[in-house]
Formats: structure tokens, C-alpha cells, sequence
């Protein structure tokens, strides 16, 4: 895949949308402090790596319990920033790609994947720039906390979805987890008064209400993309702790799941 500095420029129409790209790239260099600007996604991190595992291992019928339990597979991972979900991925044995709109997100990323030796591949430019140079569907797809800022989310998920491996020989096709916020005044308290505004955890802007997915559209999107939907998973964070949990409540955060199946 070409890694050119005009990459995201040349295919725009679904993924980039400008202003959000701005704001993303006034934050690049903080991606792995844990106390700054991407605070929420550190927190986050551990339950939905767990969510991932789980998920991926239940589907390709994997032990979750050894040590690297994704050995084998190839996962891709859309708008990955600076690496909080890749290196984890590749730690669990997966061969990792990670493909991100802002040059200066990958900066960051490599330069972390390298002081601490991680291989991941990582690839500046957006997913429909792969798909139109012929790029081989993955077993995993990662859409995680992307879909809110994109230009054209139906659009976006077809091409998404095209990344996802089909089903060949009996053996089973590949699977893509997509989370998102839902557009409820619960979310909006949460997500944009409270993180933005109050605990001041992202810059003010970071989200807009408009943008967020209500759990319908996003399995109708999934499914017009070809994805057969598994389920979807409610993440809670619990303000006093600061911990995640999944559960069954979607009004805030939560995690669609769809995989490419054999419909015959």
C-alpha cells in the first residue's frame, strides 16, 4: 500500500472528514499518556480487549486462555491512532495492521511499536484506499470508536465490511467488531457534558451529538455490508471507579458484532 503524504487526500469521500481530522491531529503526540487527552480509551482498553479476545476466539472456536490465542490470524485495524489496540493484538499472537487518515497518529504509533518491540504494520491512508488497491480481507476487522467521526457511515461500513474475509471451504468466514455511542441524551450527558465539559478527559469538541449511532442503524449498515449480526454488548463505566464492565445496557457505549457467514 502506497504510505505517500498526500495518501488520505486522494480518496476522502467516506472516511475523512476535515474538521474532525484537525482535532484528532492537534492530539497525536499524547496517544500513550494515560492522563492526557486519550485518557478514556486507556480506561477503556482492558475490557474491551478482553470483549475482543473473547469475541474472536468464540468465533474461530480459539482457547482464550493460552498465552497467544490469536496466533494464526490477521487483523486489521481501522483509524488505529497511535496503537492502543495493535500492539495488545499482536501480543496475543495476531499479525496486525493498522491503517489511520493522520500521518502524525502513525508517527506516534511506530515510534511506540518500536521502543518496545512490536511488529505491526502500519499503513497511512483510509480503508477505501485499500479496498481499491486490492488489499487481501482480514480474519478480524477492529472498527473501534471510528464510525462517529466519518463523513459517510453507510458508505464507510460497505467498504469496512469488504476488509472481512468470506467463508471459503468450510471454514469460517472473518469477523468485525464496531463500537460506537448511542444517540441518547444519556450518551450526550455522559459523552460530551460530562467528558468534555466536566472531567474534562477530551477537548471540547471531540464528539458531536449529531454523529452518534443509534444500535438499529449501525446493525443496518453492518448488514447491508453483507455481515450477519451476532450481538451487540452494552460497555458501562462506573464514574466512582473507574472501571468498565459489559453488560446488557446500550444507552451509552456499546459493541456491534458481525461476521461473514455461510447463508446456504
Amino acid at each position: 500500500m502506497a504510505h505517500s503524504a498526500n495518501a488520505p487526500e486522494q480518496l476522502s469521500r467516506v472516511s475523512v472528514d476535515p474538521a474532525e481530522m484537525a482535532s484528532f491531529s492537534r492530539m497525536a503526540a499524547d496517544w500513550w499518556d494515560p492522563t492526557g487527552p486519550f485518557k478514556p480509551l486507556h480506561i477503556m482498553n482492558g475490557a474491551r480487549l478482553n470483549l475482543i479476545k473473547n469475541a474472536v476466539c468464540d468465533h474461530f472456536g480459539l482457547d482464550p486462555d493460552i498465552d497467544q490465542p490469536l496466533s494464526g490470524l490477521r487483523v486489521l485495524d481501522i483509524g488505529c491512532g497511535g496503537g492502543l489496540l495493535c500492539e495488545p493484538m499482536v501480543r496475543l499472537g495476531a499479525s496486525v495492521t493498522g491503517v489511520d487518515a493522520l500521518e502524525r497518529n502513525l508517527k506516534t504509533a511506530k515510534t511506540h511499536a518500536e521502543q518496545n518491540g512490536i511488529d505491526v504494520d502500519y499503513r497511512h491512508g483510509t480503508i477505501e484506499q485499500m479496498v481499491a488497491q486490492g488489499e487481501t480481507p482480514y480474519d478480524v476487522v477492529l472498527n473501534m470508536e471510528v464510525i462517529e467521526h466519518v463523513a459517510n457511515p453507510p458508505e464507510f461500513m460497505a467498504d469496512c465490511a469488504s476488509m472481512v474475509k468470506a467463508p471459503k471451504g468450510g471454514k469460517s468466514g472473518g469477523i468485525m467488531l464496531c463500537s460506537t455511542i448511542n444517540r441518547t441524551l444519556k450518551a450526550f450527558a455522559f459523552a460530551i457534558v460530562g467528558a468534555e465539559y466536566v472531567l474534562r478527559w477530551l477537548p471540547r469538541g471531540t464528539h458531536q451529538y449529531a454523529k452518534f449511532v443509534k444500535p438499529n442503524e449501525l446493525s443496518r449498515w453492518m448488514s447491508d455490508a453483507g455481515l450477519t449480526i451476532s450481538e451487540q454488548i452494552g460497555m458501562n463505566l462506573n464514574p466512582i471507579t473507574n472501571v468498565w464492565t459489559t453488560s446488557g445496557d446500550k444507552s451509552i457505549n456499546y459493541v456491534t458484532i458481525g461476521a461473514k457467514v455461510n447463508l446456504d
